[in-house]
C-alpha cells in the first residue's frame, strides 16, 4: 500500500534528521555480514528502529538497530511483528493464480464477469478491465488512497485511524474519478486494483480473501506469525512502535494502533521478517504455484511511473522485478503509516533479504538516500561479494 511517495519498498517521505531517544540506540546482530552495517546506517538516517533478516544458501542472519519505543528506549525486537503493507499484494496474487490453476478463474475474465456493476461511472468500465490488469496495475483505475485524509495528515489520522472500511466503499472512492488511462495501455500503481482482486477471490470461493490466504498459503507453509487482522488495530507482541512525522521538524507521532481495513487486500497483513523470508523463498522455489501460473506471475511490463527511482523496474502479477549488478531479483515492498518493508529474493529462492523500518519521517530530500541504502543492502545480500 502506498500512502505518500510513489516509491517502491523504501519508507515513504523520509528525511535524514537525528531522532532523540530516551536511551542509547541499540544495535545487535547474530553474525557478521552486510546486514548489521545496513541497519545501523538506516538508523543513523533517522529511522527509529530497523530490523532485518537474511538467508543465504541456508545460512540465516538477523540484525537490528535503534529503539522500539521512544519513551522507554527499549530495543527494537530482533524478529518482531509489523504491518507489511503492499507486500500483502503478493499473497493475494498467489491466491488468484492458484484459482486460475484450478480452472475456477481466468486471468482474461473481466472484472464485470465476477463483480457486475462495481466498476462503473466516470469512464470506469469493469467490462473492459481484466483480472490480469488488476494484478499488474494496468487497469488505469484511480488509486483510492489518494482520497483518504487519514493517511496524509495528523488531524486526519487522529480522526479516522479507527474507522472501519468496507471493500465496496474503498472502490467507490476510486469510482468518483476518471481512469488515468485506457485498460492495458499503460502502467501505474493503484491500490484499488487489489481491493477488487480481494473481492473477486471472495466471489469465486465464497470466502473472504483473508481466509483463502490463510488456508492456501499460511497454514501449508507454517507461517504462524503472519495474519490478516481484519479490524484489529493492535499488533501481536513483540513489536516495535510505529512512528510518523507529519511535517519536517515536527515531533514523531505514535501511529502503531490503526484499523487496517483501510488497506484490506491492498496492504492489511501483519508478519515478521523471518516469516516474510520463508514466504518469498517458498514462492520462488515452486511450492505455491504450478509452473504455468509461476510463468504468468513473472510476465512483466515496464513500471512506467517508477523509472525515476527504479530504472528498468518491471511489474508482474503481484511481484516486481528489479535489475541489479548481478542480473536482478523479485520482491514487493510496502508502506503504511509509520512502517515500511523492503524485500528481495533471487530467482531460485536461495537468497532472500527482508528489512522492516519502523518510522516514516517528513521531507523528501533524504528519501532517495534511504531508498538507495535499502536497495544496496538487498544487492549485497543477493549478489554476494563476488559481484
Amino acid at each position: 500500500m502506498r500512502v505518500h511517495l510513489r516509491r517502491f519498498g523504501a519508507a515513504a517521505a523520509l528525511t535524514a534528521i537525528a531522532v532523540g531517544v530516551a536511551a542509547a540506540p541499540v544495535s545487535a546482530a547474530t553474525r557478521p555480514g552486510p546486514l548489521p552495517a545496513a541497519v545501523d546506517d538506516l538508523h543513523e538516517l533517522g529511522i527509529t528502529g530497523v530490523q532485518g533478516f537474511t538467508r543465504v544458501d541456508g545460512v540465516v542472519s538477523r540484525a537490528r538497530a535503534g529503539v522500539g519505543d521512544l519513551e522507554r528506549g527499549t530495543p527494537v525486537p530482533m524478529d518482531g511483528y509489523f504491518r507489511i503493507g503492499s507486500n500483502t499484494k503478493t499473497y493475494v496474487a498467489v491466491v488468484v493464480l492458484q484459482l486460475v490453476g484450478e480452472g475456477r478463474l481466468s486471468l482474461d475474465d473481466t472484472v464485470d464477469r465476477w463483480l457486475p456493476g462495481v466498476v462503473a461511472g466516470n469512464g470506469n468500465d469493469g467490462r473492459r478491465i481484466t483480472v490480469r490488469q488488476l494484478l499488474q496495475h494496468t487497469s488505469g483505475l484511480y488509486n483510492y488512497t489518494r482520497d483518504m485524509s487519514g493517511l496524509f495528515t495528523e488531524e486526519g489520522f487522529r480522526e479516522h485511524r479507527f474507522d472501519h472500511w468496507e471493500d465496496a466503499d474503498l472502490v467507490a472512492l476510486a469510482m468518483r474519478h476518471e481512469p488515468g488511462f485506457a485498460p492495458g495501455t499503460s502502467w501505474d500503481y493503484s491500490n484499488t486494483n487489489y481491493i477488487l482482486a480481494g473481492m473477486v477471490i471472495e466471489k469465486v470461493t465464497g470466502r473472504p480473501w483473508e481466509s483463502e490466504v490463510r488456508t492456501r498459503i499460511l497454514r501449508p507453509l507454517g507461517l504462524s506469525e503472519t495474519s490478516a487482522p481484519g479490524d484489529r488495530s493492535t499488533l501481536p507482541g513483540p513489536h516495535a512502535k510505529a512512528y510518523q512525522q507529519w511535517q519536517p521538524g515536527a515531533a514523531l507521532s505514535d501511529v502503531t494502533r490503526w484499523n487496517p481495513s483501510a488497506a484490506s487486500a491492498a496492504g492489511a497483513m501483519v508478519s515478521t521478517p523471518s516469516d516474510i523470508a520463508r514466504f518469498w523463498q517458498a514462492l520462488q522455489d515452486g511450492r505455491l504455484l504450478k509452473p504455468r501460473q509461476m510463468a504468468q506471475m513473472h510476465e512483466t511490463v515496464l513500471a512506467t511511473t517508477y523509472q525515476d527511482f527504479i530504472p528498468g523496474g518491471r511489474y508482474g502479477l503481484g511481484v516486481m522485478f528489479i535489475p541489479n549488478r548481478c542480473g536482478g531479483y523479485w520482491g514487493h515492498g510496502g508502506d503504511v503509516p509509520g512502517v515500511s518493508t523492503v524485500n528481495g529474493v533471487t530467482a531460485d529462492g536461495d537468497r532472500v533479504a527482508v528489512l522492516a523500518l519502523n518510522s516514516q519521517l517528513a521531507g523528501e530530500e533524504a528519501a532517495l538516500g534511504v531508498h538507495r541504502r535499502t536497495m544496496r543492502l538487498v544487492d549485497d545480500v543477493l549478489c554476494g561479494p563476488g559481484h
